[in-house]
């Protein structure tokens, strides 16, 4: 269960939902800034994988005895819990699939459903400055097609220079008739902004499928299907407090053929699905909107320290980086570089102080970063006293 979550101050709220992440409880001299890549489980998960482990461990939709269909009522029961939990007022409409994570749904739709969507001579937009596994898979599927004579034209996505952020003005222009598929990100894995994904619609037009990447959106702020007019959305269960080796595709089924992947369905991953389930309950329990507004207050709270310290250079929208800024897009994703020292050495001296952090590409694509960077993703679980802790090891090194 839960343990019971002060509403008034958030403070105390907070420091509720930290005591549930018994990693960070039993590690108080680390600072974990690394959810980004992937994102500790409180309690409630690993109580909900030991109950199922002991209780009702079976293969699904396979046996009639009573541990296989507690499985089958688990598996179908956290469809539609994803549904719900992405805002989908009509789930009679849309699908779920369960994968092991963000990069095998993008490539599952890219590999199972774009070929049959496209014709010769359509377009579709990669975002090749975004996370390697929202580009690869549709080259890959450009190259399919070419094999069987299908010619698709790949539009690089426009970016805005500086910022990092999509050049939605840009994309209107480049995109036409037969731009047919757009791939985006809701949450940029490096430069840590909203993607504004509601103005890709408005530049591509009505017809053109959306797939988004919500890797980094999934379990750190609300995501709405009902709000945002994207055809696909995928993410990892990991990144989302669950278990790795889950994750899903959620499909509105609303342009183009219907999305079933191909092949023959084998056996799910039952405890990572379980995992999802109970890391959705919590995530639901605690607030995502709270979540929200806590991570992007300590990032701003970095990333206006980190202004005032002239050895380092932030990436991303520039304008973000006031604490009191009225354009604070920056979610809980903040990246740096020192001017003089080396990222990956930088990483090594942070760990040497406590603090775990990722330093190196990020897996960014060839139209992103060239230089290696230090980033600094939170998390419910992290503290205002981390950040300034943090803050005052940065400043020893200028």
């Amino acid at each position: 269960m839960t343990a019971p979550i002060p509403r008034e101050d958030p403070h105390a709220w907070q420091r509720a939902l930290r005591a549930q992440f018994p990693i960070v409880t039993g590690h108080p001299e680390l600072a974990y800034l690394d959810s980004a890549a992937t994102a500790q489980k409180p309690q409630a998960v690993l109580d909900a994988v030991q109950t199922y482990l002991t209780t009702s461990n079976a293969n699904s939709a396979r046996g009639t005895y009573t541990w296989a269909n507690r499985t089958t009522e688990l598996v179908e029961r956290t469809r539609e819990r994803v549904a719900r939990f992405l805002g989908d007022g009509r789930p009679e409409r849309s699908a779920v699939h369960f994968t092991s994570g963000t990069t095998e749904g993008l490539r599952t739709i890219a590999r199972d459903w774009l070929p049959g969507f496209l014709r010769d001579g359509d377009e579709i937009v990669v975002p090749d400055a975004d996370h390697q596994a929202n580009i690869t898979p549709w080259l890959e599927a450009q190259r399919l097609l070419a094999r069987e004579g299908v010619r698709v034209r790949v539009l690089p996505m426009p970016y805005q220079s500086g910022s990092g952020d999509y050049d939605h003005t840009a994309l209107a222009e480049r995109a036409g008739p037969r731009t047919r598929f757009v791939a985006t990100t809701h949450v940029h894995h490096v430069y840590g902004g909203d993607m504004n994904v509601h103005r890709v619609r408005e530049a591509v037009g009505p017809d053109a499928v959306i797939c988004l990447d919500a890797a980094q959106s999934v379990g750190h702020l609300p995501v709405s299907v009902a709000e945002s007019d994207v055809d696909f959305v995928v993410f990892s269960g990991h990144k989302a407090l669950a278990l790795p080796g889950s994750g899903a595709v959620w499909a509105r089924q609303a342009r183009g053929p219907e999305f079933t992947p191909g092949g023959w369905s084998g056996t799910p991953n039952t405890v990572g699905i379980a995992s999802l389930e109970a890391a959705l309950d919590w995530l639901d329990a605690a607030g995502v909107e709270r979540i929200e507004r806590w991570t992007v207050a300590l990032a701003a709270r970095l990333t206006d320290g980190l202004r005032r310290l002239d050895a380092y250079e932030i990436l991303g929208c520039p304008l973000s980086l006031a604490a009191d800024s009225p354009v604070q897009r920056r979610q809980s994703i903040v990246t740096l570089r020192h001017r003089a020292i080396d990222s990956g050495d930088l990483g090594f001296i942070l760990f040497s102080h406590g603090f775990m952090v990722r330093s190196d590409h990020h897996c960014q694509g060839d139209g992103g970063e060239k230089t290696g960077s230090v980033r600094v993703s939170l998390h419910v679980y992290n503290t205002v006293e981390e950040i300034d802790r943090l803050l005052s090891v940065l400043a020893s090194l200028q």
